[in-house]
């Protein structure tokens, strides 16, 4: 039952952490920033590993509920002059109240009605965000102050890397240890088959609600970070294409895992950094518009490629990459 068993996986995860600790010692301003992104993005994917991939309520508004999060946070510290880690807390809970809201249709609407009503979210949320101006600054976005410890303000890269790699470290063991508990375990019996789960006693209008709360405060989390790293809160920073991004990372790292959303997240976005880095020489060679349109082109043909060729994810290669080399030398059929 413990999360690492062995002295070889305790030592990887101490490598790891000490690997991240010293990141910032070797690394530019431009990688410490992709990397904050990649942790961002992490944290909020396991909000939705946590719904989607473990509860099987499938959601494409889970930016809505970032931004929840992220205007929370920014109204309690540029508003009202509350510290960042008061309001970090405060935010995560407006997203997980928010969650609560939208996820009460989950017990009578499931499948596509149910993606159509979380999609209605989004825009509800915007719309809301766009209207009330006086708070919210509406279209014209407003400034948000960066977290400080004291007389200590994260306002540089490395720091503010160290801050969203912390909480991701955090993130990631909590989503573990809400998965092994009997919240989590009911959640897994209600993706396979919630007829039956009811029938086992496992009372679903609730769980389904854990669910979506739990997976709402990881997004608020994730969102409020996101509007303090930028300095500045915008509804242009939580595009509707993001939320099915998010969804495509669990494809492509495997839903109804930690690690799985891991590896998607990171995959997609190094993925992007990738498209970035070659879009200018492709242009060069064919039409601007198609180079332009590369990074959309690019992350839809491999999530389909998942879809179709690998619907279990990365993690599932990733296990059985570790099975063969437990088996070594023996045949890596048998760890198939």
């Amino acid at each position: 039952m413990a999360i690492f068993r062995t002295r070889s996986q305790w030592g990887g995860l101490l490598a790891f952490l000490v690997l991240l600790a010293v990141c910032p010692l070797f690394l530019s301003e431009r990688v410490l920033t992709i990397l904050t992104m990649i942790g961002i993005a992490i944290i909020s994917v396991h909000g939705l590993n946590i719904l989607t991939g473990y509860c099987g309520q499938i959601s494409i508004g889970h930016v809505g509920f970032m931004a929840v999060g992220a205007y929370a946070s920014a109204i309690l510290t540029a508003r009202l002059g509350w510290p960042f880690w008061v309001a970090l807390p405060c935010a995560a809970l407006a997203a997980g109240v928010a969650g609560l809201i939208f996820g009460l249709p989950s017990l009578k609407i499931r499948g596509f009605y149910l993606i159509m009503a979380t999609v209605a979210a989004h825009f509800i949320i915007i719309w809301l965000v766009l209207h009330l101006s006086n708070l919210t600054g509406g279209p014209d976005g407003m400034p948000v102050p960066k977290p400080q410890i004291g007389s200590f303000v994260f306002n540089s890269k490395a720091s503010y890397y160290y801050l969203v790699m912390g909480v991701g470290c955090i993130a990631t063991y909590g989503a573990v240890n809400i998965t092994r508990t009997r919240a989590g375990r009911a959640f897994v019996a209600i993706r396979d088959n919630d007829l039956a789960a009811e029938v086992m006693g496992i009372n679903l209008f609730s769980h389904k609600l854990q669910a979506f709360f739990i997976g709402c405060v990881y997004a608020g989390v994730a969102g409020a970070l996101l509007v303090h790293y930028y300095g500045f809160a915008s509804v242009d920073q939580f595009a509707f294409i993001d939320s099915v991004w998010f969804l495509g990372m669990l494809i492509v790292g495997g839903m109804g895992s930690i690690s799985g959303a891991i590896l998607g997240a990171v995959s997609l976005k190094l993925l992007d950094e990738l498209v970035t880095m070659i879009g200018p020489v492709l242009s060069a060679l064919v039409a601007a518009q198609a180079a332009a349109s590369l990074a959309l082109i690019t992350r839809g043909l491999v999530i389909i490629l998942f879809l179709i060729f690998e619907p279990r994810g990365l993690e599932h290669r990733w296990e059985i990459l570790k099975g063969y080399f437990r088996l070594w030398p023996f045949s890596h059929e048998e760890a198939e």
